[in-house]
């Protein structure tokens, strides 16, 4: 695995492992939970990276990194949005999939029926955002192989944590920081409109059939958040 060091909550640091052939992080014990919404923005530029490439298959049964016992699948919620993962019997940690970290942090929404009816338009089939394998489109809206229904990445979630990272950076400001922190807001505030105009929603469809229906709208969040303020 790969590790990287990100920002947590209350100034702490998290070391996050993760897999890029497998697209699957490993947490220790709450570190998800610790995930600072910083934190959160830069691992949608890792996830966007590793989806557009070949995925490996995963084994039904992993080892937990620490002890080596096996790994226990377990279903869990998320307001109204099922994600599953993998956590070590001994409480050492969890292994979750990049799609399913995208559920648990409520990114990932199911299309609606007017979303599928342009997606019909476009293409014939697109390739599942949790295992890659082909959805028909004319025959089903869930994959046949993993389950999981037609999904797509949620821009208005993501412009909600943005706003919300922005205002954490205001309340932590000293007072001469908060004079010139109106200006970096509406900054903000323009570029969100600039990187998630209504043209770009609207054409999510195409951009869909060749990078898939959650990479691409991680992709727009990536080139987003690359952008010089």
């Amino acid at each position: 695995m790969t590790r990287q060091g990100l920002e947590g909550q209350a100034g702490t640091s998290v070391v996050l492992d993760f897999c890029l052939p497998c697209q699957a992080f490993w947490f220790d014990a709450y570190e998800s939970l610790q995930l600072t919404p910083a934190s959160t923005l830069r691992l949608f530029g890792e996830i966007s990276t590793a989806t557009g490439a070949p995925q490996r298959p995963r084994a039904p049964f992993a080892p937990c990194p620490r002890c080596h016992a096996r790994l226990e699948p377990v279903h869990d919620w998320q307001r109204s949005t099922r994600f599953q993962y993998s956590r070590c019997p001994s409480g050492h940690g969890r292994l979750i999939t990049f799609f399913d970290f995208l559920r648990e942090k409520d990114f990932v929404r199911p299309l609606s029926p007017a979303q599928i009816a342009e997606l019909r338009v476009h293409a014939q089939s697109v390739n599942c955002a949790n295992c890659g394998a082909p959805i028909d489109l004319a025959a089903s809206t869930a994959c046949a192989h993993c389950g999981s229904p037609l999904s797509m990445f949620d821009l208005t979630h993501a412009e909600a944590l943005v706003a919300q990272l922005k205002s954490a950076a205001e309340a932590a400001a000293s007072p001469e920081r908060r004079a010139t922190l109106d200006i970096d807001l509406m900054r903000a505030r323009q570029q969100a409109e600039h990187a998630f105009p209504v043209n770009e929603r609207e054409g999510w469809a195409r951009d869909a059939v060749t990078l898939g229906t959650v990479t691409a709208g991680l992709l727009a969040v990536a080139r987003w958040l690359s952008e010089p303020a």
